[in-house]
């Protein structure tokens, strides 16, 4: 009776969305170039009827943020901004960049401070996104509208007859469903999500042009994944996942899109003009387990009974018009070579486990290989160029994205099986479910850092900010397993911490070299000593963190100090 009464609320809620006015989804500006300033900035905005929203936003945005648009080679330079009245960081979510400008938890941008990355664009066309990641603030700061997408474009995309006119065929479509509270006030770990956004509107439209288009998919939800479709199962091409294009379209009635994911589709609506369809969530398809699928009864505390859980519903009605002067009207037989890396190319495999602390447990605390997040450990030394096989298993009753940063990757197979076509290219976010083994293989190239981490972690944004995420290094080329290592940590003291003026470094009564760089890995201090305690002076160093590194016997310890 439960389950059927929620249906009848669910049915009931989105009749009434359909009686509502429709309100036509903004379409975000374009920042070009290769200097680009962002400015993260508290505000606010009507989302229903009541009292005002308040809001996270970037430069001139009520909600979310401008869409960057880069090219493959260009070099890019950043000024980030923080006024939120809080500490933050930005992660260029799928983007192959340096460690010190991936914008993890380990680069806090103080509130009124900036942050100055910069890196040239190595990654493939594709759609990426940015947004917060400082530890323990995610799901707060991004599900405020703290986000935007990143458009990337190469030479090979370019070539190919498929539509890119920003805006009017070429369209980005940023789908949030969170919880508000009855001030109408974001609750970053509701999990009764029924607050439908696009683009930062409830209630969405938008006008499609009678040809074939292309809609870029992100659903950035904290924890709901999404089954899109259209109506009357209209069938849609797949032409791209995380971080590129397929090699070639893929025809399908569904594409499932857990937190973070993203995909590239075209739509053809040639002989439907003057016609509506809507894109839809087809989550009544769902298995129980998946955030968005049928409601899950919890061991304690309210369930996760969202009205939209198990059911099928609208998410944005598109109006067919006219089309426009040299419109595309055909879906491409082909796109770009795609060329998987093969079991056979591996140098290492690894196996993360997805764990709690029983399989009654519903909304975590989560673990990979029952360990939580410490910013002080780190899980994986990976050397550079290494191509490694990661078999993901979930041993909780609860999905779990699986986001991994600095690098994209393949998709092996699900519990032995190929992943279907649509999946079949470069990927930054797996789905993983109960009981389902997923193993995905990836090389680390590029970029390496030993002071530095990359974050792998669940996307579900409650999760990651509870703990369920690790950290690894990639090794410079030639490193031979010296002994770097953050166990026996407590053989050094670093005091006060944080500290504006001395900090007093205790450690073994040995020769001892010490290094201390700031986040962007610039060295600030050198220096050797004997003895068992040194003076650090740390009141002429700009307020932020910084990694301590103390050599002896040719063994490294690493400590983060904070300034303030």
């Amino acid at each position: 009776m439960f389950f059927t009464r929620i249906i009848s609320a669910a049915a009931l809620l989105c009749c009434l969305q359909q009686t509502k006015a429709q309100n036509t989804i903004p379409i975000p500006d374009t920042l070009v170039g290769s200097n680009f300033s962002l400015t993260m900035h508290r505000d606010s905005m009507q989302i229903l009827p009541g009292k005002i929203t308040q809001t996270l936003a970037f430069n001139a945005h009520h909600f979310l943020g401008p869409t960057l648009i880069l090219n493959k080679w260009q070099a890019a330079a950043f000024v980030v901004t923080n006024h939120i009245g809080d500490t933050t960081t930005l992660h260029w979510h799928g983007m192959h960049v340096p460690a010190k400008d991936d914008g993890g938890p380990h680069s806090p941008i103080l509130n009124n401070g900036t942050w100055n990355p910069s890196f040239t664009i190595l990654n493939k066309a594709a759609t990426y996104w940015y947004h917060p990641h400082f530890m323990g603030k995610t799901a707060e700061q991004a599900i405020k509208g703290a986000s935007g997408l990143i458009i990337v474009r190469d030479s090979e995309e370019a070539t190919l007859p498929l539509p890119r006119k920003y805006g009017i065929d070429d369209i980005p479509l940023i789908v949030k469903c969170l919880q508000l509270d009855s001030n109408n006030q974001f609750m970053p770990r509701g999990m009764q999500d029924s607050t439908l956004l696009v683009n930062g509107v409830t209630n969405a439209q938008y006008n499609l042009p009678a040809q074939v288009v292309r809609l870029r998919l992100l659903n950035g939800s904290g924890e709901r994944t999404f089954n899109f479709g259209f109506t009357a199962n209209k069938t849609f091409y797949v032409i791209g996942n995380d971080g590129g294009l397929l090699s070639a379209p893929v025809p399908v009635t569904r594409i499932r899109l857990s937190p973070g994911e993203r995909a590239e589709i075209l739509l053809n609506l040639n002989a439907m003009n003057g016609q509506t369809l809507y894109l839809m969530s087809y989550a009544s398809e769902l298995p129980t387990g998946v955030q968005g699928g049928p409601t899950m009864p919890m061991a304690s505390g309210p369930p996760m009974n969202s009205p939209l859980n198990g059911i099928n519903f609208n998410i944005l009605k598109l109006n067919v018009i006219a089309p426009t002067a040299n419109p595309i009207t055909l879906i491409p037989s082909s796109l770009v070579s795609v060329t998987p890396y093969t079991q056979s190319q591996a140098n290492t495999t690894r196996s993360i486990t997805f764990t709690a602390d029983s399989m009654t447990v519903m909304d975590g605390p989560f673990y990979f290989n029952h360990l939580l997040f410490d910013m002080m450990r780190i899980d994986y030394r990976i050397p550079l160029n290494n191509t490694e096989i990661w078999t993901l298993y979930d041993s909780t009753m609860v999905a779990h994205p699986f986001h991994i940063h600095d690098v994209s990757f393949f998709v092996l197979d699900r519990d032995g099986n190929p992943p279907p076509p649509e999946e079949r290219g470069w990927k930054d976010v797996v789905l993983v479910q109960p009981s389902e083994t997923v193993r995905i293989i990836m090389r680390f190239t590029t970029f390496s850092d030993s002071t530095i981490p990359y974050m792998y972690h669940c996307h579900i944004l409650m999760h990651e900010d509870d703990g369920m995420m690790g950290q690894f290094e990639v090794m410079p080329a030639g490193w031979s397993g010296i002994a770097v290592y953050t166990s026996g940590l407590e053989q050094v003291r670093l005091y006060p911490n944080p500290s504006q003026q001395i900090v007093t470094v205790n450690c073994l009564d040995a020769a001892t070299e010490i290094e201390v760089c700031n986040v962007l890995g610039k060295t600030v201090h050198t220096d050797r000593f004997t003895g068992s305690t040194y003076a650090l002076n740390v009141s002429n160093y700009e307020k932020g963190v910084y990694i301590v590194s103390l050599r002896q016997n040719g063994s490294i310890v690493r400590k983060k100090i904070t300034v303030n």
